[in-house]
């Protein structure tokens, strides 16, 4: 069975798309591993990564996105949950052979809207309603085997907790937090931690005695941990604000706080934009000379066995 895991926080601009990214790139091509993106954030952002532009023109175009999966609730044709043709295989093979076992369910800006339409739409009984649009994904993984197919499967989530990522928790064995060393992420990470718990988690647990049965359900996604990304170097260390912070961090969650942390750079932001990871970027100026690629190896390394425990 496939482990699952969410990659989410409150806030933008954290790091979520080139963390699901290199890691999915990373367990495909370090570990051989079999490796599903699902991207659920409508700007799409991990799509036109790995599709480019023009293949994820082409998905959106031919309604196949992960919206599919919840326009079975939403849409006119309530029956019509779809099947593994909403998957793109191996898109990175024009990339590096190395990441053929990496596949992608994209995205698409009309997630936004169906957003909008899953909080106003029921059917039947209000609580068996309500388990039901926070389970589709649980849903889709069952009827299509999905499970079965894959070693990981990686949720890039949108910067909201409503019932869209909702649905990327409850199929979730563990989350991911990626962090930027600041103010607002030392605020922001024990409410995401507490709102997890006790809004998402307990509440789905409530209402699942009163849905359809849901195999694939997880009733507590633990905290894989907290990533620290785009943290800047300063000669003999890092730049005041960020060790400050970074202190606090390490005193606030401990074990939980994963290593190594990533260095913000122009080159890794240039990797995702020509839609490749940072692993073949191993002789640039502001990658590979950095040992940025390298980072990435061993952070891929801690979370594959922090998640494999769960």
């Amino acid at each position: 069975m496939a482990k699952r895991l969410s990659i989410i926080n409150f806030k933008g601009g954290v790091g979520k798309t080139t963390l699901a990214f290199n890691l999915g790139a990373g367990l495909a091509w370090q570990h051989e591993s079999r490796v599903l993106l699902v991207d659920m954030d409508h700007q799409s952002s991990l799509s036109i990564v790995c599709l480019r532009a023009d293949g994820w023109e082409k998905a959106v175009a031919n309604g196949l996105t992960v919206d599919a999966i919840f326009q079975s609730f939403v849409g006119s044709d309530q029956s019509a949950m779809p099947g593994d043709e909403i998957i793109v295989r191996a898109p990175m093979q024009n990339v590096d052979p190395d990441y053929n076992t990496m596949d992608i369910v994209p995205a698409s800006l009309q997630l936004d809207d169906t957003e909008i339409e899953l909080t106003a739409s029921h059917q039947g009984n209000a609580i068996k309603s309500e388990w039901n649009k926070r389970t589709l994904v649980c849903r889709w993984i069952e009827e299509n085997g999905i499970d079965d197919r894959y070693d990981y499967i990686i949720f890039d989530c949108p910067p909201a907790t409503k019932i869209v990522s909702q649905n990327a928790i409850a199929a979730s064995h563990g989350y991911l937090v990626p962090v930027v060393p600041e103010a607002v992420m030392e605020r922001g990470a024990p409410h995401l931690r507490d709102m997890m718990k006790a809004s998402i988690d307990n509440r789905l647990s409530a209402l699942q005695s009163m849905g359809d049965h849901r195999a694939s359900f997880v009733a507590k996604t633990v905290l894989i941990g907290l990533v620290v990304t785009r943290i800047q170097r300063a000669s003999g260390g890092y730049t005041n604000d960020h060790r400050q912070h970074l202190a606090s961090l390490r005193r606030n969650w401990g074990d939980d706080l994963l290593e190594p942390y990533i260095l913000q750079g122009t080159g890794v932001s240039q990797a995702l934009a020509d839609g490749v990871p940072v692993y073949n970027r191993p002789e640039t100026q502001n990658v590979g000379k950095r040992g940025i690629d390298i980072q990435f190896i061993d952070l891929t390394d801690e979370i594959k066995d922090k998640v494999d425990a769960i």
